[in-house]
């Protein structure tokens, strides 16, 4: 038991490095991009596996700018995000609290028409075990894939893919979940 709580430990320090290495030698500026709320739509599939059981997640979010900004030309910028979000799982008559912080490398254009973003971060899950489904343990792996586009003015619409995983660091016989996620956005 204490090797798998190195290994989680461990992959939790590694999976957050991105967050710290944004900071180069200036104080961490905390520059606030857009607050939204989400919640799922789609299939029970975890990349290409059945899941066997069905979710029904809503989440709010926080997308924060992190220090590290390329133009790439007048069009489009690269940049390091933090989304952080805070919601609820539903699956099995069971509701469980759920948070994640997942640094992002973010393609954008800065009239904010458009934006796409990836990372992968962590999960604290409030329950792992919904019936038939373990998702290992309470800690997890976050991946995630996002685009945005302006609705109008201030609010966007988005889709977000966010995939939860143990990575097997609880064992083998566990599944992650998938989740298909269109999310209203308010940009600052």
């Amino acid at each position: 038991m204490r090797a798998k709580s190195v290994r989680v430990a461990a992959l939790a320090l590694v999976s957050l490095a991105p967050v710290f290495a944004c900071a180069p030698s200036r104080a961490f500026e905390v520059d606030l991009l857009s607050v939204g709320v989400r919640m799922r739509v789609g299939e029970q599939k975890v990349l290409g596996v059945q899941q066997p059981v069905s979710f029904q997640a809503y989440d709010v979010t926080a997308t924060i700018r992190l220090p590290w900004q390329q133009p790439l030309s007048s069009e489009w910028s690269l940049g390091a995000r933090l989304l952080a979000s805070a919601g609820v799982l539903q699956a099995a008559d069971k509701t469980a609290g759920v948070v994640s912080l997942i640094p992002l490398l973010a393609l954008d254009r800065p009239d904010g028409r458009f934006t796409l973003d990836l990372g992968a971060g962590l999960g604290l899950l409030g329950r792992h075990r919904y019936a038939e489904q373990d998702l290992g343990g309470p800690l997890q792996f976050a991946l995630t894939l996002g685009v945005a586009v302006p609705l109008y003015e201030r609010i966007a619409v988005g889709y977000r893919f966010v995939h939860y995983s143990d990575g097997r660091a609880y064992g083998r016989n566990t599944i992650g979940a998938d989740f298909h996620m269109v999310e209203l956005i308010y940009r600052f």
